[in-house]
């Protein structure tokens, strides 16, 4: 690849053509009503609100959806795990079978072939039973094989050192399989908590989000680098990780290898922390709510920081020294992410539109639209929120003693448990589309310029999660 600071054109890998073409999808903006059943967005939504809904109705009606939430159960030695598993290999059979459904309809009103896309879910499903069976082994946290760890490593061997045909890329759907997940985490996340500790978020997010985009961009400036360059490298490492790299770089008009470069070091960076940041909150014994903060506030893309918040959260109860309870690290990096960061998306490609049409393009009769700040906004935080509001008004009617005795393993645990599902096809995903070759190809000044914000961030996100606001982060559950 040539350098990504000279003027000639750069040669594009394979998935970062794939990359290109998603920009350039995300650059037609709106399509009208057929948003509605064309992105993934609105599909994560239809999907996770589904689950929801169902899960709400058996709950009225004095059911469960517990059934088809299977998970594998704790287990000491393998003739455990080989009983278990056969004694509910139905259970296994039915929710492999809706999930392939749903994930078969939805992918092929996008536009993927079935024929790639129901082989390559088949190879993802079975191997997120077997990760699921190695962390609910009983020595599993005492060798810090949490299941989203595992499946990361896992995928990325498999992908770095087997191989496998690239037609198989059309199952490993990371950004899918994520929003899923997120829309099913607001079931399990009250809505009074996101009101409540949102401006928290909301401010120190902005803090270290505009902290870490200057940085980048002045450090990116100073190097010699493209303006628009350092702007699709700054969000990338301020905002949202890929979905803020393509979202810049359609607002600002950048060249067609600037967002490949900012996600290749997202991507990066980002399974950099998901190991980093879980180890040194463990060194420290930190509040599970408050290094779930500062994962929100320091990883760069969402599959990676729920993968390092969970990794985390299991630690409570299962390692000594480690206060807070599991579900806390999870809440933290989404209010600080998904709440604090991720919504912001539309808003910044508007400001740097704005930047970039009006003093950078200059061009003739070009204006900003404030409608980008629609097009840009991730939609799928509305079925988080949207799933969130149910819940709470179903639980709303049950003391706490109650909740925990009904409403949670009956209706919230259920609807957890497939969501832990999606994240673990996600970070399985992760590894399998990480191709460390393709990773190789950055120039040095973009890597420089990068990792100068990530250090910022680093450092400022933790300072304000552990000192600054530790207060609200300790106290997310109470």
């Amino acid at each position: 690849m040539a350098n990504p600071n000279d003027n000639e054109p750069i040669e594009l890998t394979e998935t970062q053509k794939e990359w290109d073409e998603e920009a350039d999808d995300l650059r037609l903006k709106s399509v009208g009503w057929k948003e509605l059943y064309l992105k993934e967005d609105w599909w994560a939504i239809w999907v996770g609100i589904g689950i929801v809904v169902v899960a709400v109705l058996a709950f009225l009606n004095g059911g469960s959806i517990k059934w088809i939430a299977i998970t594998p159960h704790r287990w000491h030695d393998f003739g455990q795990l080989v009983s278990d598993f056969g004694a509910h290999a139905g259970q296994y059979v039915s929710q492999f079978i809706l999930w392939l459904v749903i994930f078969a309809v939805s992918t092929r009103v996008m536009g993927y072939k079935l024929a790639e896309y129901i082989p390559s879910f088949v190879f993802v499903y079975i191997f997120s039973i077997l990760i699921f069976m190695i962390g609910a082994w009983d020595q599993a946290h005492h060798y810090n094989l949490e299941p989203p760890l595992v499946a990361l490593l896992l995928g990325m061997l498999i992908s770095n050192f087997i191989g496998l045909p690239r037609w198989m890329d059309s199952g490993f759907r990371v950004e899918y399989y994520i929003k899923i997940g997120i829309v099913l985490l607001g079931a399990t996340l009250p809505f009074t908590l996101i009101v409540w500790a949102g401006p928290v978020a909301i401010v120190q997010a902005s803090i270290v989000s505009i902290t870490t985009f200057l940085t980048i961009f002045f450090v990116g400036k100073k190097l010699g680098l493209d303006r628009r360059l350092c702007a699709v490298l700054g969000a990338g490492g301020a905002v949202c990780g890929v979905s803020g790299s393509i979202a810049i770089a359609g607002a600002v008009g950048a060249k067609k290898e600037h967002a490949p470069i900012a996600i290749t070091l997202v991507i990066v960076w980002a399974i950099v922390m998901i190991f980093f940041l879980p180890l040194v909150s463990r060194a420290m014994h930190l509040h599970t709510g408050v290094a779930g903060a500062w994962i929100g506030t320091s990883e760069f893309a969402d599959a990676a920081g729920f993968a390092a918040a969970q990794a985390y959260g299991n630690l409570a109860g299962n390692v000594p020294g480690i206060p807070g309870k599991p579900d806390d690290a999870v809440w933290g990096f989404t209010l600080m992410k998904v709440v604090g960061r991720d919504i912001w998306i539309g808003i910044w490609a508007f400001v740097l539109a704005l930047i970039a049409t009006t003093r950078w393009e200059r061009k003739a009769g070009t204006q900003p639209n404030p409608a980008e700040i629609w097009w840009r906004f991730p939609k799928f935080v509305l079925g988080f929120v949207i799933a969130s509001v149910i819940i709470t008004l179903i639980s709303s009617g049950y003391t706490f003693a109650e909740y925990n005795k009904i409403v949670k393993p009956e209706l919230v645990g259920p609807v957890k448990a497939l969501r832990t599902w999606a994240f673990i096809f996600c970070f399985f995903s992760i590894g399998l589309t990480t191709r460390f070759r393709e990773l190789s190809s950055t120039g040095s000044k973009p890597v420089t310029a990068f990792s100068v914000g990530v250090l910022v961030n680093v450092l400022l996100g933790f300072l304000l999660s552990t000192i600054v606001f530790a207060g609200y982060w300790q106290n997310l559950s109470h």
